[in-house]
């Protein structure tokens, strides 16, 4: 287990009103409780995060455990919540679900959390969720973009649906890139639910599926893949093959002279930290449909103070990304934040409830805002396009697209 460089400590909290830097620093400075703190004596606030630290999602994790950090630094740094410090703990998942019940099983039996935010794949969601939510009788935040269909009570999704990555996106799609589409995927349940939405949009707007294929999620070998791709003159390929494959699977299309005849790649969970995958000139063109691209913020004065702010006290790799699920991290957390004031109580029914309809002016992209009912959120969405290692915006949503579930 992994406790945060900047949790407080209670002994020093209850103790005296005052701490040393380094009871709270996060490496960009220090930090003084502020005089009116009233609640102290009521402990701290517990937040949990449950991500992959390390395994090939550690990209990824990463990154949403910096935003994590990031975000309760901020609180903190405001005064706290309800009169009382943050707390946070993280776990690593490992990119392993086996390891990842038992990891987050000691945020809630052991720190006795009063929040859990994380999972990255859907695999992972499924796994954690009843040790969180059912047994654990606590909150979960899921940050993720996903398949849909997670209609959980105590279980908020802050990351993009089918219906908001497919609605607009696909009709791009056939419009820059042609028809036919084929569907290569790893082999588990978000390429599945999700390519089952894809589809239907597809022939709603004139489209065919050439062909649909799952593969291991090892898998690095994808010539025969590769060789149908070519010889069914397919236009555009969506993929959903997820790290450690996805990277061989785009150098092999590129190699085969995919892009260099006129293919157009799509993949709705690349954003930067995925761009460095591969070298620049076999993703060019790629198409990716998200929450939030760095390429954004010049036209948006709160991205770009965001961005800032992460790559300051976090530079290095692990980037402030869309696909990665650091910004349904930041969302989720300040949706939280919004719902716990509202309730003036962590207790989980009230947090629920308040959570249900809450509301943040300003994000990673733009305001978002939980649709009441669903669980869901709604926010802004953007199609991008990998121009020499970078990505471009090329259309965005007139305003807040419905998550369109439970």
């Amino acid at each position: 287990m992994s406790r945060d460089a900047n949790n407080l400590s209670r002994r020093r909290f209850l103790g005296n009103f005052a701490f040393a830097s380094t009871a709270i620093a996060t490496g960009v400075g220090s930090w003084v409780i502020p005089a009116g703190w009233a609640n102290a004596a009521a402990g701290p606030i517990k937040v949990g995060v449950g991500t992959d630290l390390t395994g090939p999602m550690g990209y990824a994790g990463n990154a949403d455990a910096n935003v994590a950090r990031m975000v309760i630094k901020d609180i903190n740094d405001a005064g706290g919540l309800l009169g009382r410090p943050l707390e946070l703990y993280i776990e690593d998942t490992a990119s392993n679900e086996s390891v990842a019940v038992g990891n987050v099983r000691k945020l809630i039996q052991r720190e006795k959390v009063d929040l859990v935010i994380g999972g990255i794949t859907s695999s992972m969601r499924n796994a954690i969720k009843d040790v969180i939510v059912s047994r654990g009788k606590t909150l979960y935040i899921y940050p993720q973009l996903y398949e849909g269909k997670e209609c959980t009570p105590y279980l908020f999704c802050t990351g993009p649906t089918p219906a908001q990555q497919c609605d607009e996106f696909i009709p791009w799609l056939i419009k820059n890139g042609g028809k036919k589409f084929a569907l290569p995927s790893a082999n588990y349940v978000w390429p599945h639910t999700l390519n089952v939405y894809a589809r239907k949009v597809i022939e709603a707007n004139g489209g065919e599926v050439v062909f649909e294929e799952y593969y291991p999620l090892d898998q690095i070998d994808f010539s025969s893949t590769v060789n149908r791709i070519i010889s069914n003159k397919v236009d555009v390929v969506f993929n959903t093959v997820i790290p450690p494959g996805v990277g061989p699977f785009f150098k092999q299309l590129s190699e085969a002279g995919f892009l260099k005849n006129g293919g157009r790649l799509a993949c709705v969970y690349y954003d930067e930290n995925t761009l460095s995958i591969n070298q620049p000139a076999e993703i060019e063109g790629l198409a990716s449909c998200l929450d939030y691209f760095k390429a954004l913020t010049p036209e948006d004065p709160f991205s770009a103070k965001l961005q800032a702010a992460y790559e300051k006290q976090f530079p290095g790799n692990f980037l402030f990304a869309a696909g990665s699920a650091a910004t349904g991290t930041y969302r989720g957390l300040k949706l939280w934040e919004a719902a716990v004031k509202e309730a003036g109580s962590v207790d989980r029914d009230a947090v629920a409830k308040a959570l249900d309809h809450a509301k943040i002016a300003e994000g990673p992209g733009g305001p978002a805002e939980m649709v009441p009912g669903q669980r869901h959120c709604k926010m802004k969405m953007y199609t991008a396009v990998a121009k020499g290692g970078k990505y471009e915006v090329v259309a965005r949503s007139a305003g807040l697209v419905d998550p369109k579930e439970c």
